[in-house]
Parts: structure tokens; C-alpha cells; sequence
């Protein structure tokens, strides 16, 4: 990730929380659209109207889109664009607050993955961490697991895969610019979810009849869900900008705490707009894998 010389501490935490406000208030309403199409339809017109956007950012001077390496930006963008339709796919059928809670084990995946596959040591806060995010996770799926059975592990799968792709960004991505990794992201969405979507199309299935939002092939017309897919686009657009500036702006250790103001803003939106409601307990879960994230975030720089 690109980064400037001057840094502005205040000004990152900020952005920070503005970019997560404005992700968890377009997130809230893909419940709204998983009634009309599919997750694969949804997010190809996503980034068919978003990758124009970063493309006119480019020329703009903002940075290239031409990676350095193709084959390490394509293997990251693959990955992180698989988390986003397991992310994207949950909340079609769960609360925003289960799904955030299942994608912000990212922190916890990226700790194993760094352990475990490039070898690394890690702390006893760390391993601390660890194990304060995994119980988390348990207090936050255990009310819903009856009603909801395997698809509880569709976030969760989503933040191994988006961990996955941290990883490789860290392993393999170096000095790429962020113009062209969000790119990728966009580009990848844009194809694995053109490809899935036209598939299901010519061979529909009823693999999950009481779930179309993950078996839908096209549906025209769209009617009246265009302002809420316009919506994503300019919050996903807006929101990753934001992202990247508070991480070129801060010590990414110190701005990846207020990421988690996400878990905020997202349940607080999803109550106040829709009426989803999270439990005593659901709240509990959430605030330990977010302060397991902190404690991740806070020791990164302070053990090996």
C-alpha cells in the first residue's frame, strides 16, 4: 500500500471512522436488495459501475492500475473477492451484526495463517487474543445456531479468506499501489461473480431453495433496488478511499483499531433503519472479537 510522507494521526483516525460509517450504512440495505436478485448479480453491477470509477481516479493521477506483478495481484484479488460474497451473501440472510462478527475474525486468521504458514512467532497477548476471539465468536453464533445450522460459517469463511488475502498482500504485494489492488478487487468480483451468475442462469438450481440470494442467475428488470445498488457503489467507492487514506495517513497498527467502529455503526444502522435487533449476548460476543482485534492490533508492534 502506497503511503505518503506526512503523517496525520488524527486526521487517519478519522477518516477511519467515517470510511466504516459510511460501509456499515450502505451494508445495512443489502438485505433490501437480496429480495429482488442474486449475490452474484449484485455485486457484477456493483463493480461494473465502480471499476470506471477507480479507472477515472487513475487518470487522475491517484496512482496506476498496471501491478508490478499480475499473478500476485490476481491470486490477492481472487481471494479477498471470495470473502466479500461470503460476506455480501450472509447478509441476505442474517443480521448485519452476525456477519461483521464472522468477517472481523480476519485479525484472528491473520495471526494463525502468519504463525502457522510463514512461520512466525507470536506473544502470549497474542495467543491471549486468540483465544478471546474464538469465544467471542461462540457467544455471538450460539442463539442463532439452531435456526441458521451450517450457513453460520459463511462469514466466518469469509474472514479466513479475507485473512488469506492479507497475507498475500503482506507476502506478495509489496510496493504495489493501492490504486491497483483495489482494482483487482473490483476486477475480481466483476469476473468470479459474471462467471457463477451466467452459470446459474443457463443451469438454475434449487440447491437452496430458502436461500435465492446465493442460487439466483440474472433478473431483469431490477425495478425499484437501482437507488440501493447505486448506494454500494458510491459507499464501497467512497468507503475503500477512505480506508486507504487513514492507512497512508497512520501506522497501520494504530488505524486498524477504530476499523472495528465498524461493529458500531453497522448493528446501530441495521436497528435504526430496519429494525434488527442484537441481543444482550450477541453484543457481548461482538465487543470480545473486537478487543481481540485491538489486542492484535495494539501487539503487533510490540512482540515478534
Amino acid at each position: 500500500m502506497e503511503r505518503i510522507s506526512t503523517e496525520k494521526p488524527t486526521g487517519a483516525a478519522l477518516a477511519m471512522v467515517t470510511a466504516m460509517a459510511v460501509v456499515a450504512l450502505a451494508d445495512i440495505w443489502v438485505a433490501r436488495i437480496a429480495e429482488a436478485i442474486g449475490v452474484w448479480q449484485f455485486l457484477f453491477l456493483r463493480t461494473s459501475l465502480s471499476m470506471p470509477i477507480v479507472a477515472a481516479a487513475a487518470l487522475c493521477g491517484l496512482g496506476t492500475l498496471r501491478p508490478r506483478r499480475i499473478w500476485a495481484v490476481a491470486a490477492r484479488s481472487l481471494l479477498i473477492a471470495a470473502a466479500m460474497f461470503c460476506y455480501f451473501g450472509a447478509l441476505g440472510f442474517m443480521p448485519i451484526a452476525l456477519a461483521l462478527a464472522g468477517l472481523f475474525t480476519s485479525p484472528i486468521f491473520v495471526l494463525l495463517l502468519t504463525a502457522f504458514v510463514l512461520g512466525k512467532r507470536i506473544g502470549p497477548w497474542r495467543i491471549f487474543a486468540v483465544i478471546l476471539g474464538f469465544l467471542g465468536i461462540l457467544i455471538v453464533l450460539g442463539p442463532s445456531r439452531d435456526a441458521l445450522g451450517w450457513m453460520l460459517l459463511l462469514p466466518a469463511l469469509g474472514g479466513l479468506l479475507y485473512a488469506s488475502g492479507v497475507v498475500a498482500t503482506k507476502a506478495l504485494c509489496d510496493g504495489e499501489s493501492t490504486m491497483a489492488l483495489l482494482f483487482g478487487i473490483f476486477a475480481a468480483q466483476w469476473l468470479l461473480g459474471g462467471t457463477v451468475m451466467l452459470g446459474l442462469t443457463l443451469w438454475p438450481t434449487e440447491a437452496l431453495p430458502d436461500m435465492p440470494f446465493l442460487t439466483r442467475g440474472w433478473i431483469w428488470p431490477l425495478g425499484d433496488i437501482w437507488p440501493f445498488i447505486w448506494l454500494q457503489v458510491v459507499g464501497a467507492t467512497l468507503g475503500v478511499g477512505l480506508l486507504n487514506l487513514a492507512y497512508q495517513w497512520g501506522e497501520a497498527s494504530h488505524v486498524a483499531v477504530f476499523e472495528y467502529t465498524i461493529m458500531i455503526f453497522g448493528p446501530l444502522a441495521a436497528w435504526v433503519f430496519l429494525g434488527q435487533p442484537v441481543s444482550p449476548s450477541a453484543a457481548f460476543g461482538i465487543a470480545l472479537i473486537a478487543l481481540a482485534g485491538i489486542v492484535i492490533a495494539w501487539r503487533t508492534r510490540g512482540e515478534a
